[in-house]
């Protein structure tokens, strides 16, 4: 069954390279919500997650001659969205806070259930969040990228994601403590 999946995919494809309108819009009704969604959680603005959706699958269908499948086409597109939307959060001129060491303990961890009945207060309180903050905190909790993978893709240091997502991390515990919400 996995290899249909995948030889579908990897058909599309080759269809977008060939320039098959057809199967351009297939590719995009199958990465759009996902995508969308990355980019929403970088920018924290509907119109610009939208923009950028727009912009990204423009730019992997004029590009996709350089799509060399050594990742999935989702990973691949996955990029070129995180790009475009650390780039819309330059245009806004996101500072990066630097610091050379920070000593901070990790907070405790809520459960599970608790976190699951506060998820909108947990969005509305990420959503509050300085740029710079909310895309660190975003690429290393939701996105899985380690922090060498973020300091290369924001162009920062590795201390500085560190600290921005220490710094985050406070930031939110101490948003969700003003909004009443329990760590």
């Amino acid at each position: 069954m996995e290899t249909v999946y995948i030889d579908k995919h990897v058909s599309l494809v080759n269809d977008c390279r060939n320039g098959n309108r057809s199967a351009q819009f297939e590719i995009y009704k199958l990465y759009a919500t996902a995508m969308y969604n990355v980019s929403l959680r970088i920018v924290n603005n509907e119109d610009e997650a939208e923009d950028v959706l727009q912009e990204a699958f423009l730019d992997a269908f004029n590009r996709i001659a350089d799509f060399r499948q050594e990742t999935t086409f989702g990973l691949w597109l996955k990029q070129i969205v995180i790009n475009r939307s650390i780039n819309y959060l330059r245009k806004r001129k996101a500072e990066f806070v630097s610091i050379d060491e920070v000593e901070v303990a990790d907070e405790p961890s809520t459960d599970e259930e608790e976190t699951q009945l506060k998820i909108e207060r947990v969005k509305a309180a990420m959503n509050e969040l300085p740029d710079g903050y909310r895309v660190v905190l975003t690429l290393y909790l939701f996105e899985g990228y380690d922090h060498e993978e973020i300091a290369h893709i924001l162009k920062i240091t590795e201390n500085t994601s560190r600290s921005q997502y220490m710094r985050a991390k406070r930031k939110l515990n101490s948003l969700l403590e003003t909004n009443g919400v329990a760590r």
